[in-house]
């Protein structure tokens, strides 16, 4: 029986097979803590991230879903200023549901495509 953790690298490896970051078309990789929640903009080929947000800079008490959507707006604007509108988007293991979802809505909606 494989644990949560086991389980969810599991994924990670078998995403990560499919979905690279290029120059042209970055990978948005998000990571979700029990407490926080980050994403980062990464070029694959260079190894450099492009663009980073997390949950760390809000202050405000707010549910987790909503600091999940504040990421996404952030990581969207950061993205932008750094000339990136395409991404490719890495759920790094984790359902597309609750948290990852709602900053991945919030990333479009600020204006990156994926």
């Amino acid at each position: 029986m494989l644990t949560k953790e086991q389980r969810r690298q599991k994924i990670k490896t078998r995403v990560r097979g499919k979905v690279y970051g290029t120059t042209e078309c970055p990978r948005l990789s998000v990571f979700r803590s029990n407490k926080q929640i980050y994403a980062q903009v990464i070029d694959d080929i260079t190894g450099k991230t492009l663009a980073t947000a997390s949950s760390l800079k809000i202050e405000e008490k707010l549910p987790k879903k909503e600091i999940a959507a504040k990421v996404g707006e952030l990581i969207a604007k950061n993205a932008k200023e750094a000339g990136i509108e395409q991404v490719a988007f890495d759920r790094n293991g984790y359902l597309y549901h609750g948290r990852i979802k709602e900053l991945a809505d919030a990333a479009r909606k600020g204006g990156l495509k994926f």
